[in-house]
């Protein structure tokens, strides 16, 4: 679903329920006002329940975010480890995982261009997986080449921390937030806002207030939506950290090799 989708979506249903809510209100206006109080009672508990639901939503969706974030720079930082500690394995180990980090780099940066599920980000996370077996084969030709060294088992280390990296961070843009959570804020707002606009319009208020309401319902919801998408909509993981490790590595080699 496309932002401007998913905003018509949110906007159809909530804005939906204000407008039924409102009509209701108004035809029914004529009757007692015993009436009106229940409804008073009823909305202000929906209303409640809904602000909790739509916090603890938002709360979710900040938490996916954050660590999503977190990875990627941790990633951007272990490729960026493991290329400095490449430049001092011995020929011809050393110049094979220079190159094959820098590919690695911009397979990493593509990535996280690409949306989680597409033909394209499933190409790349392939891609990606060949050259982890590729370097790994060449790290374990370094260790033969000099079994007592301590630079071949400290690459090693970074190497492997650097796979890790990458398989958290495919696995963070699948820990979404669950469907169930979602349908139920959209299902309460669109609830709540309706009984407000009925209620509103019992006791004969502008439509200002609900329109209001529902704006900001929406954009509560919208902003959760988006927090939840990685690599689409308003709110994205941003790659800069990738960007600078890879540029870091079009500079000479700061070590020479052994």
């Amino acid at each position: 679903m496309s932002t401007v989708t998913l905003a018509v979506v949110l906007a159809v249903i909530v804005g939906g329920a204000a407008g039924i809510g409102t009509v209701i209100g108004y035809r029914i206006r004529a009757r007692p006002a015993g009436s009106h109080d229940s409804v008073g009672v009823v909305q202000a508990t929906l209303l409640g329940l809904v602000g909790l639901l739509l916090a603890f939503g938002l709360t979710m969706a900040v938490g996916r975010y954050d660590n999503r974030r977190a990875i990627v720079v941790q990633e951007s930082n272990d490729i960026g480890t493991t290329f400095l500690r490449a430049q001092m394995l011995s020929e011809p180990s050393r110049t094979d995982s220079l190159e094959l980090l820098r590919g690695y780099a911009d397979l990493a940066v593509d990535l996280a261009n690409q949306v989680p599920g597409s033909d394209h980000f499933d190409e790349d996370v392939a891609d990606i997986g060949d050259a982890q077996r590729h370097l790994w084969s060449i790290a374990g030709d370094a260790v033969r080449a000099d079994p007592e060294g301590t630079t071949p088992r400290l690459y090693i280390e970074t190497l492997n921390a650097m796979i890790d990296s990458h398989n958290d961070r495919v696995t963070s843009l699948s820990n979404r937030v669950p469907s169930t959570v979602l349908i139920l804020q959209v299902v309460g707002s669109a609830i709540a806002i309706g009984v407000l606009s009925l209620y509103l319009a019992l006791l004969g208020r502008g439509v200002i207030t609900s329109l209001v309401a529902t704006i900001v319902v929406i954009l509560i919801l919208f902003t959760s939506f988006d927090l939840d998408r990685p690599h689409r909509g308003l709110i994205t993981v941003p790659g800069s950290a990738l960007v600078a490790a890879r540029d870091a590595m079009n500079r000479p080699p700061a070590a020479e090799g052994p």
